[in-house]
């Protein structure tokens, strides 16, 4: 078999525009707008350590995405596991389920990114946003954000790669200006002034908003997988993708604690409760307005980046889903110039729009429950199916300590996805159940498993496309 990948996409981003990928992705807007929730979820201080629980999921599920990763390099991620871990038992249905949700569940999670946005233009712009959330004019200019944001897209993946790399530095700069401004003003009683009786297991405020505050915090940290899904261009995947995982689970996890507990010493909890754009009140404090709003500047590009890195590697997973004939074959065509799944870009860019127009709660439970069913659950699933049935796949990381971290993954995952609201986990089954009856008309289209041959082959065998440069 050729150690190359198909034409078309090409292997550009090496390992720092990886990492800077997934960062930027992470950190966006996510922890300046769900601080607050987070703080009334957990019931106080004690916040802190849902950050903790959080980046100890993200880290064991990083570590299946970094053995699946390196071990199957190719565009779309997910997509390519559930194929070449399934396939051969049930045909196209796994991979054109997960298809069919990342087309949804992506690009709603980008939409919480200009949700947040506009929540922080709201300290800029007048009439932007209110106590009641996002105005009619918020809401037209987050619109108008994501056209921008799909237009900047259309580019080759060397030029994306080098903005991205920029828009990491942004966050980082936004982010850290905001730690050193909590800190110059830091209570640390405050901060450490847990709730009475929080952690007791009978009826504690920590233990009660934990499922809820998890939600919150796999939010916050999802994105560590987005240099997966763009395994067909990523330089030396078997080490790239490993190490842009881990890396940025652990940098983020960093970030965030300080940040947190930044936030908790240096606000009452009260005001911090009902606050709305956190960050620029922790700088404003330290520094005054003027400072606070060049910095609120940084933070609006920030999350602008955290969604163009989003929508970047989600246009990649209908694109393999569609060269597979599993999915619509207009995502398998490339812009002619650019190199780039066109069709995948302005869907979600769609879907993106659309998803702008709720509440960042509401968008945040739609978009994990289902994130957590198809994809999460799946690749535990997939991780263990192929070490069983192929154990001769050249695997450039295998997981330390298997099948530890597996089994943190899937105790998280499940009681993650069972925390959420009754009726996101309804829409959730509801969707799924609708892909099958999707895939089930598509494949007596096509006569295809269970109305023919399963049709689809692996395309990672033995070490041939282990190192793949």
């Amino acid at each position: 078999m050729s150690s190359s990948p198909r034409p078309g996409l090409e292997r550009k981003i090496g390992p720092l525009q990886a990492t800077a990928i997934n960062m930027t992705q992470m950190c966006g807007i996510g922890p300046f707008v769900t601080i607050p929730a987070m703080v009334v979820t957990l019931g106080g201080p004690q916040a802190m350590f849902g950050w903790l629980i959080g980046a100890v999921i993200a880290l064991a599920d990083g570590l299946i995405w970094a053995e699946l990763g390196a071990a199957l390099p190719g565009a779309g991620g997910t997509y390519v596991y559930l194929r070449e871990a399934f396939g051969s038992r049930t045909g196209r249905l796994m991979p054109f389920l997960f298809a069919w949700s990342a087309v949804l569940f992506i690009p709603l999670i980008m939409s919480t990114g200009i949700i947040g946005l506009v929540q922080y233009l709201g300290y800029l712009v007048p009439g932007v946003a209110d106590d009641g959330g996002t105005t009619a004019l918020g809401k037209i200019i987050g619109l108008g954000v994501i056209v921008l944001i799909v237009l900047a897209l259309f580019r080759k993946i060397g030029e994306i790669g080098k903005l991205t790399t920029v828009l990491f530095g942004v966050m980082l700069f936004a982010a850290l200006s905001v730690i050193v401004a909590a800190f110059t003003h830091f209570d640390g009683a405050q901060a450490f002034a847990f709730t009475p009786g929080a952690f007791s297991f009978d009826g504690g405020a920590f233990w009660a908003g934990l499922g809820a505050g998890l939600i919150i915090a796999i939010y916050d940290y999802l994105g560590y997988n987005t240099s997966a899904y763009l395994g067909g261009e990523v330089r030396d995947p078997g080490r790239t993708l490993p190490r842009s995982i881990i890396l940025s689970i652990l940098g983020i996890m960093s970030l965030y604690f300080l940040l947190q507990l930044g936030v908790l010493g240096s606000i009452p909890l009260e005001e911090l409760k009902n606050a709305t754009s956190v960050a620029s009140t922790v700088l404003e404090q330290a520094w005054g307005t003027g400072a606070a709003k060049v910095i609120t500047v940084f933070i609006v590009i920030a999350a602008i980046g955290s969604v163009f890195a989003g929508l970047l590697g989600g246009s990649r997973v209908p694109f393999e889903a569609a060269r597979d004939k599993v999915f619509l074959p207009v995502f398998a065509r490339l812009h002619p110039k650019l190199n780039l799944p066109t069709a995948g870009v302005l869907a979600m860019g769609v879907i993106a729009a659309i998803g702008s127009l709720f509440t960042l709660t509401a968008v945040i439970n739609a978009a994990v429950t289902v994130l957590v069913l198809i994809q999460s659950l799946a690749q535990v699933a997939a991780i263990v199916v192929l070490r069983r049935r192929r154990p001769e796949l050249h695997r450039p990381y295998r997981q330390w300590l298997y099948p530890i971290p597996t089994v943190i993954a899937l105790l998280g995952w499940v009681y993650i996805y069972f925390s959420a609201t009754w009726l996101s986990i309804g829409l959730s089954v509801g969707w799924i159940a609708l892909g099958v009856g999707a895939f089930l008309a598509y494949a007596k289209t096509e006569h295809v498993w269970p109305f023919g041959p399963k049709g689809i082959q692996e395309s990672f065998a033995g070490a041939a496309e282990g190192n793949v440069k």
